[in-house]
C-alpha cells in the first residue's frame, strides 16, 4: 500500500475488512486455531466463489 490518493491505496483492503467484519465479525470462537481456520475459509470463498459486480456478477477464477 502506498501514500494517501497514490494507486495503491487501499481501498481494497479496507472493503475486505470491512465485509469480513459484517460476515463473521461477530462469531466467538474457543481457540486461535479456531479463528484460523474460519477466517482462512472465509478468505478463500471471498477470492475464489463470490460474485464480483466488476466481472459482471461472476465468480473469479482460481489460478492455475
Amino acid at each position: 500500500m502506498g501514500r494517501t490518493e497514490s494507486c495503491f491505496d487501499n481501498a481494497v483492503a479496507e472493503s475486505f475488512f470491512a465485509t469480513l467484519k459484517t460476515e463473521i465479525g461477530t462469531t466467538v470462537w474457543d481457540t486461535h486455531d479456531d479463528t484460523r481456520r474460519d477466517v482462512l475459509a472465509y478468505h478463500g470463498y471471498y477470492n475464489y466463489n463470490r460474485l464480483y459486480s466488476t466481472l459482471d456478477y461472476a465468480p473469479r477464477t482460481k489460478p492455475a
